[in-house]
């Protein structure tokens, strides 16, 4: 689609890739197959929602300044519905680093009004550092409240190697695993077809074509309704993780899959019958600037009595997202782990320990973020834990720490309670008839 295509490296409406004796700028073409490829092409595979539209932006070949990632972001934002971004800072297991402030200017933005007010969906690869012990939580694009971040299983539905342990992932897809296993297929340059797509490149843009059939499915899904049927529809059971714990909801949740594999069927079955999702209340409880001494053992463990702003206008009872903002002083930065825990016990590793990381910066005003607690109430006691998992002669001091809320007063959900009795699944409206599937319809003798 020229209207959603542009160049912002040579600032021309032609985004298609410099052209390399090794291929290197590949990776969008890629991506875009699996997304859009044309069904009955009879050369390749078939694109997700291979009825979309789709759009290049050229802008990781050449400098990637703020301004180049807040135009790439902010492109056409009433034309085009969903951003799929395989890209980020370096997986290398030491870096710290977020969208500036224009680019995060173009999230807000793009929440707010992209897509006639109802937000842009913006869909992330959550990073493949997995094998320097990376964390998507010292990714700012991927923990961002904005974003989907999508991680990866393999065909076996096991963890792959370059997968990274994090709170903010909310849901996955498959990709490539070991050698051996099978990789994604998708469209190539050169008009050439590849088997060998691979890491959390290759998840985002799947789930990017889900998401695009959901919408298909229910224009008016907002960016937040979009999340919350991710998570009601995604799939933890044939997904092998030991870190699979059942939040204080009922739900399944891993640090490596976060709710587990979409569901195309359920998402668009769930999605035609969403009511939109009540107003959202942001809830901040006030910084605590207590210096306190991180031990060489042991943890340094604190606690926030919240309401969820109870009594005001901001008043949370169903959360979305919590976010902490840590500023902290270490001599090793990677020696570090953090956990949150909620007033129900469900426990969120903010941060693992990254051995690659060697930096003495700590953390300034860094945020975490954790989906672990969605739809949880955040009323009660919540703790927050800070441990030297490295030498005893780290020395360090939090400086401050506080907690933000995301959420709603008024629970979020499909709103048709009274469907007729014919309906299998429930309905989506307009009418308590319209059924997502009919309980006695029958062709030829099958249900």
């Amino acid at each position: 689609d020229p209207e959603a295509s542009y160049d912002y490296n040579n600032i021309d409406p032609d985004p298609s890739p410099r052209p390399t004796f090794n291929d290197e700028n590949r990776h969008g073409t890629r991506c875009a197959g699996e997304v859009a490829a044309a069904a009955g092409n009879n050369h390749c595979g078939i694109g997700v929602a291979y009825g979309a539209k789709i759009g290049g932006i050229r802008m990781l070949d050449g400098d990637v300044t703020d301004v180049v990632e807040a135009h790439s972001l902010s492109f056409k934002p009433k034309h085009i519905d969903i951003y799929s971004s395989s890209w980020g800072p370096d997986d290398d297991g030491k870096t710290v680093d977020g969208p500036g402030p224009l680019a995060k200017i173009a999230f807000s933005e793009g929440i707010a009004k992209g897509r006639g007010g109802l937000g842009n969906i913006f869909v992330w690869a959550s990073g493949n550092g997995g094998r320097d012990q990376d964390n998507c939580n010292c990714d700012g694009y991927t923990n961002s409240i904005y974003t989907l971040s999508i991680s990866s299983a393999t065909e076996h539905g096991t963890s792959p190697w370059y997968s990274e342990y994090c709170a903010s992932t909310l849901a996955s897809t498959f990709s490539s695993g070991s050698w051996g296993m099978r990789k994604i297929v998708t469209t190539d340059l050169h008009h050439k077809c590849t088997r060998e797509h691979t890491g959390t490149s290759a998840s985002a843009p799947l789930a990017a074509g889900i998401l695009a059939l959901a919408l298909e499915a229910n224009r008016k899904l907002t960016w937040r309704d979009m999340q919350h049927i991710v998570i009601r529809t995604s799939k933890p059971d044939k997904l092998k993780s030991n870190d699979w714990v059942t939040n204080g909801v009922g739900r399944k949740i891993s640090h490596r899959f976060g709710y587990g594999l979409l569901d195309a069927k359920a998402l668009v079955d769930l999605a035609l019958r969403w009511q939109t999702s009540p107003e959202k209340h942001d809830c901040s409880e006030a910084a605590d600037t207590t210096p306190r001494p991180i031990p060489h053992t042991g943890s340094l463990t604190v606690e926030k009595d919240t309401t969820g702003c109870e009594g005001t206008e901001n008043y949370i009872r169903y959360l979305e997202h919590v976010e902490v903002v840590l500023s902290l002083s270490f001599t090793r930065r990677g020696d570090l782990t953090i956990y949150i825990t909620s007033p129900l016990g469900t426990r969120s590793t903010l941060l693992g320990k990254r051995r690659m990381d060697y930096s003495s910066k700590g953390f300034t005003k860094w945020v975490f973020m954790s989906t672990h607690t969605w739809e949880e109430n955040p009323r009660g006691k919540w703790k927050l834990e800070i441990q030297n998992v490295g030498s005893s002669a780290n020395t360090g001091t939090l400086t401050s720490w506080q907690i933000r809320f995301h959420g709603t007063q008024e629970s979020p959900g499909v709103g048709y309670t009274n469907c007729s009795s014919e309906c299998k699944g429930g309905c989506h409206g307009p009418t308590t008839r319209d059924c997502v599937q009919c309980a006695n319809y029958k062709s030829n003798g099958v249900s």
